[in-house]
This record gives structure tokens, C-alpha cells and sequence, in this order.
């Protein structure tokens, strides 16, 4: 929601500044997004007047201007149509930044002529669209003077962040009436607002126009006023500043009424042009197969969930949202129906939802306008039109009737201590509550104003009470603490959460946050998803992420482009496949693991054993058995066929994946195939049994452990793996571990075969090994190789 200080103004009686406003705000709870004041960026502009204007002598295009700007003649080459003798405009003098051009004047030769800064177009300034030539001022206008001071644009922009549940604050009109509640001013009568002698209908002749209501539920009420005789121009000055102000382009001069009434009492409305219309107008449901080519250009299907305004012809608006290109106001317009309605906002809604289509007076609509400020809206419209078009006015159609029946709560004031945690005084309270529109009787029961469709109970008054009264003023209160230890609140899976993302960061990884949704090209690539936004905000977050890869490639690809040498990421979050969420670590390496060095010349890669290694390392922080971890193969196409693999507690419990993209994937993300990751699969690790005693003090052997080496020959498909769990089990009192060392293939070893080394340790317990015990855990090494094929290498 943009307004400024001035327009704001209009509402609230106040001799508060900008600043003090927005402190104010920000203590009623409307959060200000920023505060600019346009001025700022156009203080180098002063007003100038064009002394003499000639041709340039090389260029047919341009002309050489003598400019005054209070200090003396200046030397400015221009190419503007419209530069003569005698205009005063606007002129930039060097070291000034010119906002619509984004540069900063400075002198310079211009087909070899000098030129000292630059008289200025409308869009230059940001002032708008214009810019078939420089700025023209009256000729009284002060020469020397700052640009922005005599044009009235030192008026700070506020940008105010209105919730889903202030309905009431879609308009200046309702921020002002929070701000008088807050003490920061007095609001202002709304007819001495618009300089209007009262908000009667504003005086009618001839027939009132036809329209009607068939669809109740959609559009209760339908109010119209047709005003006849019109001339159709551009809007005063006030208006097209106010809407410029804040973004708005002024269209014409009956657009913009409808615009400015929409922001500054929060009251959409819509006009048409009664001669392109075929009869009366009524609002009803859509029929299957009807069709609307709307005001923003697009066309659109409808169905009978939404609710249009149509004549006897055809479809011009979808209800509440937008209106038809067909029906629309032109400069031609003699002619006019003002439609002043009400519509149901969970259909203004589904309806907005369903056509993707947005608007400001779906805004409103959606969140609820005021029902009782039908009458008063279109008064005001009307007499906007009349003041400024001139016309007309009939007598005022209302069909149906919007939904008014009083609403009231029965409060206790004695809540706002115990919900809200601050003693304010009753009478304080009644006063805040009515000076918000709300109606307290003798025994505090609450009528509620029309425009408050968020307030439907006790503690909804006490939060009224509590911002008005101020959020700061609420005092930092403890909550209780429970004697002796505290019991754990952690659930088992957040301290598995909490142990492998300290592991993570402590071995030089760095945590990162992706989104949650994937486009659908990247969730096919890492699997497919399995569940899809039906109302996505963007076509490359439509899918729920059946990975976190895709996040980490991105957040590694990005890095990599603004020059970091090495990448390491991690992330926790949520994969979500068909049967629901699952918990998840993953990490990515990319780029360099360690520079270049004079030794090698070159920097060293990552491969799948850095992932492998970060992998079972996080397993192991997480409580996983990893002396008991199997190497298999890769789960699918994501990773590489040969450069992959798996860690399992058997065949069928996957714990993590690992290793290199494969190319398919990697040039679907158009990251280095070198790129290697990991995903550990956190709710498949087996929990730990909580045994209800204290860890047992460590007790280091007593003798030192003793180890022997193995040869053996393989058969070259056999996973060296196999082999290793096989000689862990041959002994599993004395072996303690085992570990490959070497892998051979060439002379003395036959083919098919390859030679794998393995270091056994072993550990003797209250006194050394002899001789002959070790030469019988041999055999049993030896023995246990041979059930996978291994054979003692000569």
C-alpha cells in the first residue's frame, strides 16, 4: 500500500513529519517498508531559462543553447524539438545523476561542441512517460530556484506492508483512521476530505439506470449511477500527481477517479461506457463457453464458479477483478454507468485463483471491502465526475442488499492483561476502541464497525487495544522455570539433525538454504517429483523437490561464476516423495579441493571418495553402525554408472548415496561433471536403544595392537568390499579392523584377476599373541577370504 505524506494529509489533520509517521505506524503494527522521498534524487535539478538557442554546426538534429540557472550563462547542446529562446524547463548541471538514465552528467564535447550538464525530459526525473521533449514551466517559474521544492515534490512515498487480515487499511482513508486512534492526528470528516457539502447522492434527473443482481451469493449488491454528458479529458493536476506518486500511470480523467477512490478510501469501482452496452446490466454467473477479452489485453475463459457483469450481448466484467476491453471508457466517452457493487470475497478468490489474474480491486475484494460504503462511494464517484467532467447525474439504482446485519462481542477488559500482558485502564480502552469506529456499550458489549471483518472475537479486541496502545509498551516477561534439571524437549531425530549438521560445518562445509520447489525439467532429472503446485508462483517452482541436489548445484554453479576456487555445501531439509517427507542431508563438492602447488602444477579435483569419505563420516556422527556399512551400486541415473555408489545395512537399507553426477544430469544444470555429492538418508538410520545407564569410562587396551598384511588374488569383478567384511568375520574377538591398502593388476597376476592388499589389525587382550595364535587367526583370515573367491597370492 503507497501513499504520501501530503495525500495522507488530506485524511489526517497532523503535524508529524515523515519520520514520526512511520515510527507511529510501525508501533500500531503496520509494517513500513520504506520511507523515499522523491525530492532527494532531484536536489541537483534547478529551475533555468533558455537564453538563446542556435544550430549546432555538425549535427542537423541538435541545437547549442545558452542556459541560465541562476548563476550565469552556460553552454548546453540539446536535441530536444521543443528547446527555443525563452523556455524555462529544468536543468541538470554537471555532477548531477540523472534517475530516469541512471547517469551522471559531466561536461563534455558533443560533436565537438562543449556542453555543461543538460536540460531535462519528464521521463528523465522519473516523472513520468513523457519524453518527446524537455520540460516546459510557466514563465513566472523562479529561475535559480530547486526544481523539486517549487513543484510541490518534496512529499516522502510511504510503502506500507498491509496483512491479509487489514482489509480496512487497503485504503489512505482507513491508515489514516489507525494513526488518529493512535493520538498521531485527528481524522478529518470525509465530505470536508473531498470539499463536499454532505455524502447525500449527489442531485439526479431522468430514468435510473437498469441493472440487477441474479447471482445473491457472488454479488449481493449491485449499486449504479449513470451520469450523462460527459467530456472525458485528463484529471486534474492533484490527481495525476498523487497517482504518479505511487506508481499509478493516469490513464484518462474517468479512470483515474476510479483508481484514486479504489486507493484512497479502499472502494473499487468500475465504469462503463453506456453506448457500447446492449440493455441493462446484471450480475450473474458465468455460462460455460463465455469468453472476456479483458482491459489488461488477455482473454479469458469462463465458467459458472465465477460471477460477471453482462448485458443483453455479452460478458464486460469479471466480477470484482477486472472489466472488459469491449465496454471500456474512451477520450470519445459522452456517456457513463458507475458501478458501485459488492462481492463475496471467498468468490473473488477462487475466481482470481483460477484465472491466474490479479488486480487491485481483487485485492481489496478478496480481503472484504466495506459492505455499508456502497451509498457513500458512489457519491463520492459521482461527484468527482460531475465536478470534473461535468454531466448529468440519475437518480441511484440499488439492487440487492449488502450483507449489514450487526455483528457484537461481549468483552471482558480484564483480558487485555491476561491474553495480551498489559494492564491498560478501562476507560483507556474504551476510548481506543471507539475511536477506532467500534461501538462499546455501559457493559462492554462491542459492535464492531463494518470495515473490521477480521475481528470476530474477544482476543481479536485485545489486540486492537494492545497496538493502538503500543506494541512497545508490552513488557518483557520470563516465562516460569520448572525447578531442578530440565527435561529434554529435542525429539531423538532433531539431535540426529543438530549432530551431523555440527559434524558438517566443523569439517569445512558450509550450510546453505534452497527452495523447496523445482522446475520440472530439474525434478526429472534427479528422479521426477511427485507432487506439483497447482498455483505455482513461477514455472520453475512448481514441483516439491524429490532432492536437495538441485538446490546445491545451483548454489555451487553460482559461486563458481563469481570466482570461488572451491565449493563445499550442505544443506538439511525435507525431500518429499510419494508416500511423504523425508529427512535429509546433502553435500555437494565442486570445483578445486585444494589450489595448485609448485609440486604438481596443478590444483587437485574432488572425486567420489571425498564424498564417500564426508558421507560416512556424517553417518557415523549420526549414530549409524558404520563398521558394518556396505558398498553397492548407485540407486538410479542420477549418478555416475561407474564413479558411484550406495552405503547399506544390507541389500535392502539404503543409508546414503554418493559419488559423481552423472554427465546427464550434470549438463541438464550445466555444472562441471566433476562435481561429486552426497545424500545421507536420515530417517533410514537405525536409532540407538536407549539403555538407561551411563557411558562406560574409556579404557585404552593395555597392550598395543599387532598387524598383519594380506595378498590375495580376486576375481576382477569381486567389490573389494566383499572381501573386507568377509576377513572382519573371521575373527571377530581379535580383528578389530581391516583395511585395503593396494590394488594391483599386471605382471604375476593372471587375467580376469586383480591383486588387493589388506591390513588386518589385531588387538590381544590380557597378554600378547603367541606364535601360534597368530598363525591360526591367519588361517582363518585366509579360510574367510576363500568363501569369496580369494585366493593367498604366492
Amino acid at each position: 500500500m503507497k501513499f504520501t505524506l501530503s495525500w495522507l494529509k488530506e485524511h489526517l489533520d497532523t503535524d508529524l513529519d515523515a519520520a514520526a509517521i512511520g515510527e507511529a505506524l510501525t508501533r500500531i503494527g503496520l509494517e513500513v517498508e520504506s520511507i523515499d522521498n522523491p525530492a532527494e534524487a532531484l536536489a541537483p535539478f534547478r529551475i533555468a531559462k533558455v537564453l538563446t538557442a542556435a544550430p549546432h554546426p555538425q549535427a542537423d538534429k541538435l541545437q547549442v543553447l545558452s542556459v541560465d540557472a541562476g548563476d550565469g550563462p552556460l553552454q548546453v547542446v540539446c536535441g530536444a524539438p521543443n528547446a527555443h529562446a525563452g523556455l524555462v524547463g529544468v536543468f541538470g548541471a554537471p555532477g548531477a545523476y540523472v534517475p530516469g538514465s541512471g547517469i551522471t552528467l559531466k561536461v563534455a564535447a558533443i560533436r565537438g561542441v562543449e556542453s555543461n550538464g543538460m536540460m531535462c525530459s519528464v521521463r528523465e526525473l522519473q516523472l513520468g512517460e513523457e519524453h518527446d521533449g524537455i520540460i516546459e514551466l510557466p514563465a513566472d517559474a523562479p529561475v535559480g530556484a530547486a526544481y523539486a521544492a517549487w513543484a510541490g515534490l518534496d512529499d516522502p512515498l510511504f510503502d506500507v506492508a498491509i496483512t491479509p487480515n487489514r482489509q480496512d487499511c487497503m485504503g489512505v482513508r482507513g491508515i489514516a483512521r489507525d494513526l488518529a486512534a493512535a493520538g498521531a492526528g485527528v481524522l478529518k470528516p470525509l465530505a470536508q476530505v473531498y470539499r463536499m457539502a454532505s455524502l447525500d447522492p449527489v442531485a439526479d434527473e431522468g430514468p435510473a439506470p437498469d441493472v440487477r443482481t441474479e447471482d445473491l451469493e457472488g454479488c449481493p449488491a449491485f449499486y449504479a449511477q449513470a451520469v450523462t454528458g460527459v467530456a472525458n479529458g485528463a484529471s486534474p493536476e492533484w490527481m495525476r500527481r498523487r497517482l504518479t506518486a505511487i506508481g499509478q500511470k493516469p490513464i484518462s480523467l474517468l479512470v483515474d477517479i476510479t483508481n484514486f477512490v479504489s486507493i484512497d478510501l479502499g472502494r473499487p469501482l468500475h465504469v462503463y461506457d453506456r453506448a457500447k452496452l446492449n440493455g441493462g446490466l446484471v450480475a450473474r454467473r458465468a455460462r460455460d463457453g463465455e469468453t472476456l477479452l479483458a482491459l489488461n489485453g488477455k482473454s479469458y475463459a469462463l465458467d459458472p464458479s465465477m460471477t460477471v457483469i453482462a448485458d443483453a450481448s455479452a460478458v464486460h466484467d469479471i466480477g470484482g477483478i477486472m472489466g472488459g476491453e469491449h465496454s471500456g471508457v474512451s477520450d470519445a466517452t459522452t456517456d457513463v454507468l458507475i458501478e458501485c457493487a459488492f462481492f463475496a470475497p471467498d468468490r473473488i478468490a477462487l475466481t482470481g485463483q483460477k484465472l491466474g489474474l490479479t488486480s487491485d480491486a481483487r485485492q481489496r475484494f478478496e480481503r472484504g471491502v466495506d459492505p455499508a460504503f456502497l451509498d457513500d462511494g458512489l457519491a463520492i464517484a459521482t461527484w468527482l465526475v460531475t465536478e470534473h467532467a461535468g454531466g448529468r447525474p440519475s437518480p441511484v439504482t440499488r439492487a440487492g442488499a449488502p450483507p449489514l446485519a450487526p455483528r457484537t462481542i461481549r468483552f471482558d477488559p480484564a483480558l487485555t492483561l491476561s491474553l495480551g500482558g498489559l494492564d491498560v485502564a478501562e476507560d483507556r480502552q474504551r476510548e481506543i476502541l471507539t475511536r477506532l469506529g467500534f461501538h462499546v456499550a455501559d457493559d462492554f458489549t462491542v459492535t464492531i464497525p463494518s470495515w473490521r471483518r477480521d475481528v470476530d472475537g474477544p482476543a481479536d479486541l485485545v489486540e486492537e487495544v494492545i497496538r493502538i496502545e503500543g506494541l512497545d509498551k508490552v513488557p518483557a516477561t520470563p516465562l516460569p522455570r520448572a525447578e531442578g534439571v530440565a527435561k529434554p524437549t529435542a525429539t531423538p531425530e532433531q539431535k540426529v539433525e543438530r549432530r551431523v549438521r555440527r559434524t558438517a560445518a566443523a569439517r569445512g562445509l558450509h550450510e546453505a538454504v534452497t527452495w523447496s520447489f523445482l522446475s520440472q525439467a530439474e525434478a526429472d532429472a534427479v528422479g521426477g517429483g511427485h507432487w506439483t503446485l497447482a498455483n505455482p508462483i513461477s514455472e520453475d517452482l512448481k514441483v516439491m523437490r524429490p532432492s536437495l541436489l538441485p538446490g546445491l548445484i545451483a548454489a555451487a554453479r553460482r559461486n563458481i561464476a563469481r570466482g570461488a576456487d572451491s565449493v563445499r555445501l550442505f544443506e538439511i531439509g525435507r525431500r518429499y516423495l510419494a508416500d511423504g517427507e523425508r529427512p535429509t542431508l546433502a553435500l555437494l563438492l565442486a570445483a578445486d579441493r585444494s589450489p595448485r602447488d609448485w609440486r604438481s602444477g596443478k590444483a587437485a579435483r574432488f572425486d567420489a571418495y571425498d564424498a564417500k569419505a564426508e558421507a560416512i563420516a556424517l553417518l557415523a556422527a549420526a549414530g549409524a553402525p558404520v563398521d558394518r556399512l556396505q558398498v553397492m551400486e548407485p540407486l538410479d541415473g542420477t549418478w555416475h554408472p561407474g564413479r558411484a555408489g550406495t552405503l547399506r545395512l544390507g541389500p535392502k537399507t539404503v543409508l546414503a548415496a554418493f559419488g559423481e553426477l552423472h554427465p546427464a544430469t550434470a549438463r541438464v544444470f550445466d555444472i562441471d561433471g566433476g562435481a561429486v555429492a552426497a545424500e545421507l538418508y536420515l530417517d533410514a538410520i537405525p536409532a540407538r536403544r536407549a539403555s538407561g545407564h551411563l557411558r562406560e569410562a574409556y579404557a585404552p587396551p593395555a597392550l598395543q595392537g599387532v598387524t598383519r598384511d594380506f595378498a590375495f588374488l580376486v576375481p576382477a569383478d569381486l567389490a573389494a568390499d566383499a572381501l573386507v567384511r568377509a576377513v572382519r568375520g573371521a575373527d571377530k574377538a581379535a580383528i578389530v579392523d581391516v583395511r585395503l591398502f593396494d590394488r594391483f593388476v599386471g605382471a604375476g597376476v593372471p587375467d580376469g584377476q586383480v591383486s588387493l592388499a589388506i591390513e588386518v589389525t589385531l588387538q590381544p587382550g590380557e597378554k600378547s599373541f603367541t606364535e601360534a595364535e597368530l598363525s591360526a587367526i591367519s588361517q582363518k583370515i585366509v579360510a574367510a577370504a576363500g568363501k569369496v573367491g580369494a585366493v593367498l597370492r604366492g
